[in-house]
């Protein structure tokens, strides 16, 4: 509002405008605003967003088909997924029951100083990595939470023993040496000696059946050439009796 106050000069004096600023007499209502200006109401109407109804089903009994749209970040991460599964010896699969953080990154810590990485993925996402590929047998296993495990090494027995210490993670699987193996079979593999003890055990085995096999071979020869000389010590024996006889007369 201005208001001209007129001071008591001549009349060649210019005159100082006073503006004087008032609040808004009624309270603004915040659930029911009033309409906005004809102009700005026109501006609204041409900026408000417009989105496509969904497609209606032909019956009331069959769902809406609604496709998701994609999403680049998760064709990311399934990417990542893929590699992991790819370049990693041993791959074990857990199903997590409630845990807390803290709980969870000091077994993170534990795995990664063996050389582990425990990573935990959406099921979409799981399911974008191994889809048409010769890893897509282990998606049944990730219905519920879960969490997995990637080494470059296969080391069985030490991750058992660090996963028993922890209830909450139940082992449902695992893949090592680009094979699909139950609970119980990690547990059997684990048991297993090492690649060492088993190269040597091979060693030793091919060479006693190398060695039966000469001695079934030279068998028979030994048998003739044993005959053969109880043949002659007895035909010796019977000369030296015939020569001691006629000796005698």
């Amino acid at each position: 509002m201005s208001n001209l106050m007129q001071q008591a000069l001549p009349l060649a004096t210019s005159r100082t405008p006073l503006l004087q600023f008032l609040r808004f007499r009624g309270k603004i209502n915040i659930q029911k605003p009033r309409a906005p200006h004809y102009e700005r109401a026109r501006v609204i109407a041409v900026t408000t967003p417009k989105y496509p109804d969904p497609p209606k089903a032909i019956t009331c009994f069959k769902k809406r088909t609604q496709a998701q749209p994609e999403n680049p970040y998760n064709d990311i991460i399934a990417r990542e997924v893929r590699n992991w599964l790819e370049h990693s010896s041993m791959v074990a699969i857990f199903h997590l029951n409630s845990i807390t953080a803290d709980e969870l990154y000091a077994v993170r810590v534990q795995l990664f100083k063996q050389n582990m990485h425990l990573k935990s993925y959406g099921r979409k996402i799981i399911a974008n990595a191994v889809g048409d590929t010769r890893f897509e047998a282990i998606l049944p296993l990730f219905h519920s939470n879960h969490c997995i495990v990637f080494s470059a090494d296969q080391r069985v027995g030490t991750l058992l023993r660090l996963t028993r210490k922890v209830p909450q993670m139940v082992l449902l699987g695992g893949i090592v040496e680009n094979t699909l193996l139950s609970r119980n079979e990690l547990v059997a593999y684990s048991q297993l000696p090492n690649l060492q003890s088993a190269q040597a055990e091979l060693v030793q085995t091919l060479n006693m059946a190398a060695g039966n096999l000469v001695q079934q071979l030279q068998t028979h020869q030994q048998n003739f050439v044993n005959v053969l000389d109880v043949h002659a010590k007895g035909v010796e024996q019977s000369t030296e009796a015939d020569t001691s006889k006629q000796s005698d007369k």
